[in-house]
């Protein structure tokens, strides 16, 4: 490939046209995302893939569909870790779990859940609470070739000492070993813990709502999203959620800006878990 100059104006317009392009012909919508994040995730991209412009890369999307899921490993975040931030769960397993224990059935919904670090941090933590058997999964992601990687449950060996202290320190009742089996560098988590988790490619932009959820986890996604996007997504959720059903953003997400804050009361603020109002 050789590289192109192209003015910053000109090279704007090739994105959003580049968004427009990926939009119209795949369905997927990452137009009011964050411009200096899709910018940067594309310029990537691009020199990654070895294309001399955007407009050279909308060209190719266009016409060949085996390069759409090369493209969604760049624009979908896909970083993420066992038990991440371990005060959340712990909040999780000594606030919210107490109020879950109520419901006959639960469902509880993953949104972004990419490679599937806190499905399986969610279901080990059910688990060990006694809530797993009466509790649904909806782990769900824009790209499938996360979800087929959450689905596998596989994940490199010497990421495993983080899991593992993350674990520790979110009130863990076990050892993260009892869910695993390591062999040629790589862990596999049992396959039990897949046994109530439903699989889905759905997107925040353009996707409808999951009903009836007792507990929406959707964590560093949205701070990926615009303003209005981030109120479209909060919308969504909102929807999603039981009365008094509980919502868990990441660390520097937050309501306060959102135009459905009022439906929302502060659970456990310092975590960024909320609950949907009764009313």
């Amino acid at each position: 490939m050789t590289e192109v100059t192209v003015p910053e104006k000109i090279e704007d317009i090739e994105i959003r046209l580049l968004l427009e392009a990926l939009f119209l012909k795949y369905h997927y919508d990452f137009r009011n995302y964050a411009m200096a994040s899709i910018k940067r995730r594309l310029k990537q991209a691009r020199q990654q893939l070895g294309f001399a412009t955007f407009s050279a890369l909308q060209e190719s999307l266009l016409h060949d569909p085996a390069l759409l899921p090369r493209l969604l490993r760049y624009l979908t975040v896909q970083v993420s870790e066992m038990f991440r931030d371990p005060g959340y769960f712990k909040a999780m397993r000594e606030k919210v779990v107490p109020h879950l224990r109520t419901y006959p059935s639960l469902k509880v919904w993953i949104a972004g859940c990419s490679t599937g670090e806190e499905l399986y941090s969610l279901v080990i933590l059910f688990r060990e609470e006694g809530l797993e058997d009466r509790t649904i999964f909806y782990a769900t992601d824009i790209n499938h070739e996360a979800l087929q990687a959450a689905e596998a449950g596989i994940f490199a060996l010497d990421r495993v000492a983080l899991f593992t202290e993350n674990h520790r320190k979110s009130g863990g009742k076990s050892s993260l070993s009892d869910y695993y089996q390591a062999a040629y560098g790589r862990v596999s988590f049992d396959k039990s813990l897949r046994r109530n988790v439903v699989f889905s490619d759905h997107s925040l932009v353009t996707d409808a709502v999951f009903a009836e959820m007792h507990l929406i986890s959707c964590r560093n996604v949205m701070i990926y999203f615009d303003s209005g996007l981030q109120d479209h997504a909060l919308g969504l959720f909102k929807d999603s959620l039981v009365r008094k059903g509980f919502l868990g953003l990441g660390s520097k997400e937050n309501l306060r800006f959102s135009r459905h804050a009022n439906a929302f009361t502060d659970f456990v603020r310092e975590e960024k878990i909320y609950q949907r109002r009764a009313e």
